[in-house]
């Protein structure tokens, strides 16, 4: 304790302001890839390396402690080439939030992209039409709208509807809307999620294209299953479940809708930091609905 008191007293201004950044570095990294595959293979790679040290410490393993002590420099090394996907996707995060702006439709735009969009899910829910809605933001997705059939076409319900009819040839599939709030390509294929973390197991590929394109960029993707007819909505590598019409709206709207231009001033921060809190609130009780 008298140790603890004198390291107290020592501390000057600068030293709280170092510690304070240095917390505030390890939590936003610790942020940034909560939710994704990285936690579980660091936590491994930790425990491996804390048992091993303890057990040579312990028992004073000269061999072991020479082996732990030449393999930190390749495990170091090792480190960027193991998590090089989540460590890409947050330094995408970082570029998207420079100086540069957002690049976002207008305002008006995305109002109407969101009004056709819940429109046509009400009608695709009630008849259990699938659907797979991508919204660009600002990461690139020409990779996956090449994939698809070009269309370049206004975005309306009743088209949505059409795209995905059973009986066309373009419902197997995504349609992805660019940044500028057109129809930029349907029957697109998205990259399939590796995660574990789902919040029910059970769900299809429809589904897990839809986190598996929100985990490559910022996209947010809006399913209609064919199975249930039931809506869900994608951010971030994160799920909601089971939503109606209302609730779709609202959260089209905290992520795509007006509020979007102000992103990166200090109150868009603090209201998209908000609505990822609720989103990640809404996918623990999902989770936890479908597990009971």
């Amino acid at each position: 304790m008298e140790q603890i008191g004198l390291i107290l007293q020592s501390l000057v201004l600068t030293d709280i302001v170092d510690i304070g950044i240095v917390t505030f570095l390890f939590y936003s990294i610790t942020f940034m890839f909560r939710g994704t595959q990285a936690v579980a293979l660091f936590r491994g790679i930790a425990l491996i390396v804390i048992g091993l040290i303890s057990v040579a410490a312990i028992l004073r393993l000269e061999a072991l402690s020479w082996l732990i002590a030449n393999s930190l420099t390749a495990l170091a090394i090792a480190i960027p080439v193991i998590f090089q996907p989540e460590i890409r996707r947050v330094l995408e995060r970082l570029g998207r939030g420079s100086i540069i702006g957002t690049l976002q439709a207008p305002q008006e735009i995305r109002v109407s992209v969101i009004n056709e969009i819940c429109a046509a899910t009400d009608k695709l829910s009630e008849r259990r039409h699938g659907a797979l809605i991508v919204l660009q933001r600002n990461s690139s997705l020409q990779e996956y709208i090449r994939t698809g059939i070009r269309l370049d076409s206004e975005v309306s319900a009743d088209l949505l509807a059409t795209l995905f009819w059973p009986r066309t040839e373009l419902h197997d599939g995504a349609v992805i809307i660019d940044r500028s709030g057109r129809i930029a390509s349907a029957s697109s294929v998205l990259p399939i999620t590796a995660s574990r973390n789902l919040p029910n197991p059970n769900l299809g590929t429809r589904h897990r294209a839809a986190v598996g394109i929100s985990e490559v960029g910022d996209a947010l993707c809006v399913i209609v299953s064919e199975e249930t007819g039931k809506i869900s909505v994608t951010n971030a590598g994160r799920m909601i479940l089971d939503l109606d019409s209302q609730r779709l709206r609202l959260i089209l709207n905290a992520y795509y809708g007006p509020a979007e231009d102000a992103s990166l001033s200090l109150r868009g921060r603090l209201r998209e930091m908000l609505a990822d809190l609720r989103l990640r609130m809404q996918t623990r009780a999902s989770r936890q609905r479908a597990q009971s």
